[in-house]
C-alpha cells in the first residue's frame, strides 16, 4: 500500500494531487485503505439502509440538461405533475410498510409556486408525523427564490415552518462550470448549489451531497468536486451522507451526441466509491448505489468504503427514464448486507437508527 494510502487509511487528508493519484492505485489495494477508514469511522459490524419512496412530483422541466432522460417540456403531452392527493397516498403506502424518507424531487416546473410545495410539506407533516420530508435540490430551491422574487434565507425559511426536514444533494453534477456549461447550460452554478447548501446548514437544515461522473469530465475535475465538498463541509457540518453514481447514457441527448466520457463500470464505481472515502474525510456516511449499479455491485460497495446501501426506493424515475432499472426491498438489503457477516439495521434519513432513542 503506498504512503498515501496509508495515510488516508488512517484519516490523514489528501490534497487534491494525491487524490487524483488514487485513479492510479491498485483497485484491491485502494478497496483495502477505503475499508479501514469506513471500520474507523464506523466500528462495529452495523452497515445501514432507509425504507423511502422517490416521489418524482413532475418531469416538467425548462432545465433541458443533456444527461437526463426524464424531463419533458411544458407544453407537452407527456408532461405530468401529480396532485396533492397523488403524493399523499405514496407517502401511505410508504409508511404502511415502516418506511421512514419522503424523497421528493422533480423538475424546474416553471408554473408551481412556493405555497403549493409549502402546502404538500404540511399536509405530509400533519398526516405522517413519522416520515422525514426529503424534499427538493438546490435547483429546485434556486428557482423558486427566482420565480417569487425572494431570497434563499427566506425561501428555505418558509418550507422549514411547512415541514421540510432536510435537503437532498441532487442537481450537483459535478461542481466545475467548464462541466456545467456543456451538460446543463440552463442549470445553475456551482457556486449557486453550494450556495444553497451554506445557507440549509446554516438554519439547521442537514443535507446529503452527490457527484454524477462519467461524462464530459476529467478526473481532476471529479476530485475538485470532492474538494468543493469537503470544503463546504469544514466551514458547516451539515453533509450528513455522500452518493456517488455513474451517469447512465440510455436514451439521453447526452449519449446520442457521443459527447461523454465513461465511468468504468463496475470496478470504475468501485474505484469511484473507495476515493470518495479516502478523499472526504469529515463526512461521516457514504452510499453505495444499487440504483445505477444492481445488487451485486451494490453490495460490494461496502467492502469498498461505503457503510450504507441507502433507500428500499419503492419506485424511481429518473434514471430509469435513461434504461437502468433496478428493484428491491428492506428484506433484500438486509439480507445483502448480513451476507457479508455485517449486522444490517434500518435508519432514517440523518441515520439515527430507527427504534433507538
Amino acid at each position: 500500500m503506498t504512503d498515501a494510502l496509508s495515510r488516508a487509511a488512517d484519516g490523514m487528508r489528501l490534497t487534491p494531487d494525491e487524490g487524483l493519484a488514487l485513479f492510479a492505485a491498485p483497485l484491491l489495494e485502494l478497496g483495502l485503505a477505503a475499508d479501514a477508514r469506513c471500520r474507523a469511522l464506523h466500528p462495529g459490524e452495523t452497515r445501514t439502509y432507509v425504507i423511502g419512496r422517490n416521489i418524482n412530483y413532475t418531469n416538467i422541466c425548462t432545465a433541458c440538461c443533456t444527461f437526463c432522460a426524464f424531463y419533458r417540456g411544458a407544453k407537452s403531452r407527456e408532461g405530468y405533475l401529480l396532485s396533492i392527493d397523488d403524493i399523499l397516498g405514496k407517502v401511505a403506502e410508504m409508511a404502511a410498510v415502516g418506511g421512514t424518507e419522503m424523497l421528493l424531487q422533480g423538475g424546474l416546473h416553471p408554473a408551481l409556486p412556493l405555497s403549493w410545495f409549502a402546502e404538500v410539506f404540511r399536509a405530509i407533516a400533519e398526516a405522517y408525523p413519522r416520515v422525514q420530508v426529503h424534499a427538493l435540490s438546490p435547483p429546485e430551491i434556486l428557482r423558486l427564490a427566482e420565480r417569487e422574487a425572494m431570497s434563499i434565507p427566506a425561501v428555505l425559511a418558509r418550507l422549514r415552518a411547512a415541514g421540510l426536514a432536510s435537503i437532498p444533494g441532487g442537481g450537483a453534477e459535478i461542481l466545475v462550470d467548464r462541466v456545467r456549461a456543456r451538460i446543463s447550460p440552463r442549470k445553475y452554478s456551482a457556486d449557486q448549489w453550494l450556495g444553497v447548501m451554506r445557507e440549509a446548514h446554516r438554519q439547521g437544515l442537514p443535507t446529503t451531497a452527490t457527484m454524477m461522473y462519467g461524462h464530459v469530465e476529467t478526473l481532476a475535475e471529479r476530485i475538485a468536486h470532492l474538494e468543493r465538498l469537503r470544503a463546504l463541509q469544514e466551514e458547516t457540518g451539515g453533509f450528513v451522507g455522500f452518493i456517488p453514481w455513474p451517469f447512465q447514457p440510455g436514451a439521453t441527448p447526452l449519449a446520442r451526441d457521443g459527447d461523454r466520457g465513461g465511468d468504468g463500470g463496475g470496478a470504475g464505481f468501485l474505484r469511484m466509491l473507495a476515493i470518495s472515502r479516502l478523499y472526504l474525510d469529515n463526512i461521516p456516511h457514504l452510499q453505495s448505489s444499487w440504483v445505477t449499479q444492481g445488487m451485486k455491485i451494490g453490495q460490494l460497495g461496502l467492502c469498498f468504503g461505503a457503510d450504507d446501501l441507502g433507500s428500499t426506493m419503492m419506485e424511481e424515475q429518473v434514471v430509469s427514464a435513461a434504461g437502468t432499472t433496478y428493484r428491491t426491498n428492506a428484506d433484500t438489503l438486509r439480507r445483502l448486507i448480513d451476507d457479508l457477516g455485517f449486522r444490517p439495521a434500518q435508519r432514517t434519513t440523518t441515520y439515527r437508527l430507527v427504534g433507538s432513542a
